[in-house]
């Protein structure tokens, strides 16, 4: 399936959770999660059991919206996860946490991944100096993530920063925000990562 482009906020609605997905007004407390809580659509205040199946389905759909991935890259992370020595769902948040659209956002480059992602895919990210436009490029620890000298002026990348100067940034990444720049310092703790989804119920439908 290729990535979803229609409304983002139907996605959290329906999902039940802030994903994310939209940068300015949800720091601005004006997403549409808070002010209807329930799922898109003329039976959306129904309430519906979800079999288990739903259950594990959910979870999937989460992070696969929440970090811009397609089916198919989902799929092979997830693979990739599994081959790794270790927790199969925790190694799962961690390579996805890895991707350098997902650390551009993380360093309050962007207020989204999507637009983390169109940094990278246009050009705007070097990587150790050189420039890199994989989204999915796995940043390794000790690396070094900037923006282009020409790109460090530009009014949306600097209103992204102005704006997550209010949430602070986590703890694998150290960034000079006047700079522009920043250190991928460490991988991760999956206890550090605090993200809405429970990988055990992706680990469990891919396990059938």
């Amino acid at each position: 399936m290729a990535r979803y482009r229609g409304p983002v906020e139907k996605i959290e609605r329906r999902l039940g959770v802030c994903l994310n997905l939209k940068g300015e007004r949800r720091l601005a407390g004006k997403s549409a999660l808070e002010k209807r809580p329930y799922a898109p659509g003329q039976h959306g205040q129904r309430r519906s059991k979800i079999s288990e199946y739903g259950l594990q389905l959910r979870e999937k759909q989460k992070a696969k919206y929440m970090y811009g991935v397609s089916e198919k890259q989902f799929r092979n992370t997830f693979a990739e996860a599994h081959r790794i020595e270790g927790n199969t769902g925790e190694n799962l948040i961690k390579l996805l946490e890895q991707r350098l659209d997902n650390v551009v956002y993380r360093m309050g480059f962007a207020t989204t991944r999507k637009f983390a992602r169109q940094l990278v895919t246009h050009g705007h990210i070097l990587v150790d100096g050189r420039s890199v436009n994989v989204p999915s490029f796995r940043v390794k620890a000790g690396q070094k993530v900037e923006i282009i000298e020409k790109s460090k002026n530009n009014p949306q990348i600097v209103r992204a920063i102005d704006l997550t100067k209010q949430t602070g940034m986590v703890e694998w990444v150290d960034v000079d925000q006047d700079k522009k720049y920043g250190i991928f310092t460490r991988l991760p703790q999956r206890s550090e990562i605090v993200v809405p989804v429970e990988e055990r119920l992706i680990v469990e439908l891919y396990s059938k």
